[in-house]
């Protein structure tokens, strides 16, 4: 299987299972439109015929030789070697949890996802006994895994801050006996940040996503107080304090949601950019198409242009030797994750959970209050394993869709949530946002491709 697409005045060509990157000329890029596998000895006569209208016939017939000898080395249409490691696919310990120390906000974000932090559940906040039982149970099946990932979520994490402290101090406290080591993340809309605070965050969380929209009025649109009044002014004090503080040996990044209401939200991208932000991700939000916030199909070209904006902007600052990391233009041409992480994707019900404020158990963090996909409780010690052997098996080539599409190995079958709650089957992939990612992908493809050209040259 091969892709190619047209950007930026490059013919990019991706040989789907290898993974190779190629930037070809206009005479190749035409040809592969008339020619695949099982290739013959020369041209084909009717290829031949319509192609040298526009190039010369002896080049056309030197490409093809040099098509036919790729294809013999293994490097286009290359053959699928993934499947078998999907087939061998089995449950994996659990290495990872969202920890919703709190099911409340200080915000009353109109696209949020958790029904503005309570998940549809009311409002509470998790007591330090659950969150006990919630390391102890990590650390129970995570078996032979040495390292462990805790995030703590909301709602808003910091509203529980005291119960934070405690979970780290009581996970600390088993790492030796255990032969465990943790590592902690935290997300926060920032409306509670003290000094304390991010002294603690900046000492003990390996990650930290800070959430804020882009520009004031984009972001006070959307992302409201309990009043109604926005939050930017405050969020953006606190967050340059925490990234100030935080130094360089730790991770962090700012995230935001774009909507129908800031399309050109490559503005956003530079808008926090120049507030000194460097790690940015800008994610599309997922909503019935009912709300009049929610992206539909008829934005995808205004999207996919902007993408190639925010392409252009990034090139522009990397040019004059400063630094910007946009995290969905990340890719890595050369190796790339694990062949199961190309499969499975986060892990979803497999090597990744979620715990509410009650210790109930769900596949991740989008899943809670989903009955249907309740996996256990912390409480009377269940735990479904047939749904976590079912997680363990949607993967690209059990995903209808997935698996005759070139971007499998880079989206690993997409999101599992929003496949059931737009398509009601963790299998069924989401169409719009299969589209927006594969938009992404190309661009991304795109500018590696272009940078190791001209590494190279």
């Amino acid at each position: 299987m091969i892709h190619k697409f047209k950007l930026a005045g490059y013919n990019i060509l991706l040989d789907v299972n290898s993974g190779g990157v190629h930037i070809v000329d206009d005479l190749t890029y035409d040809l592969l439109d008339r020619v695949e596998p099982p290739f013959a000895e020369s041209c084909p006569k009717d290829v031949m015929d319509r192609l040298s209208r526009t190039y010369p016939a002896e080049e056309v017939e030197e490409c093809y030789e040099e098509i036919v000898s790729l294809y013999n080395d293994k490097i286009l249409f290359s053959e699928d070697d993934y499947e078998k490691f999907a087939l061998a696919s089995v449950a994996s310990p659990i290495k990872a949890m969202c920890l919703h120390v709190s099911h409340d906000c200080n915000l009353r974000c109109k696209y949020c996802f958790a029904s503005t932090g309570d998940f549809g559940e009311g409002r509470k906040l998790m007591d330090f006994e659950t969150a006990k039982r919630a390391i102890d149970f990590l650390i129970e099946k995570s078996y032979g895994r040495k390292f462990l990932e805790v995030d703590f979520f909301g709602g808003e994490p910091s509203m529980n801050f005291d119960v934070v402290m405690k979970t780290v101090e009581y996970a600390r406290s088993r790492e030796k006996e255990c032969d465990k080591v943790f590592r902690f993340t935290t997300t926060t809309n920032g409306m509670h940040l003290t000094d304390d605070m991010i002294d603690f965050i900046n000492r003990e969380m390996y990650n930290v996503v800070l959430s804020i929209d882009g520009r004031k009025e984009v972001n006070d649109r959307v992302r409201v107080r309990v009043d109604g009044t926005g939050c930017y002014d405050l969020i953006t004090k606190n967050f340059k304090r925490l990234v100030d503080k935080r130094g360089n040996d730790k991770d962090w990044y700012v995230r935001g949601t774009y909507t129908k209401y800031n399309l050109d939200f490559s503005e956003d991208v530079m808008h926090l950019y120049d507030l000194g932000f460097e790690q940015i991700s800008v994610e599309p939000v997922m909503a019935d198409p009912k709300e009049p916030y929610a992206i539909t199909e008829a934005d995808l070209p205004r999207i996919f242009k902007e993408y190639e904006v925010l392409a252009e902007k990034i090139a522009g600052i990397r040019k004059s030797g400063k630094f910007i990391n946009f995290f969905h233009f990340m890719l890595d041409l050369d190796q790339g994750p694990c062949a199961i992480k190309r499969l499975r994707g986060c892990g979803c019900g497999n090597e990744y959970v979620a715990v509410t404020p009650d210790g109930d158990i769900y596949p991740c963090h989008q899943f809670v209050g989903v009955e249907e996909y309740k996996m256990g409780s912390l409480y009377d010690g269940s735990f479904n394993m047939e749904m976590k052997n079912d997680f363990a098996r949607a993967h690209v080539y059990t995903k209808p869709e997935c698996k005759k599409c070139w971007a499998k190995f880079y989206c690993s079958g997409g999101c599992n949530a929003n496949n059931y709650i737009y398509q009601h089957d963790i299998r069924a992939a989401h169409k719009l946002s299969c589209q927006i990612q594969k938009k992404r992908l190309e661009v991304a493809i795109m500018m590696k491709a272009v940078q190791l050209l001209g590494e190279a040259e």
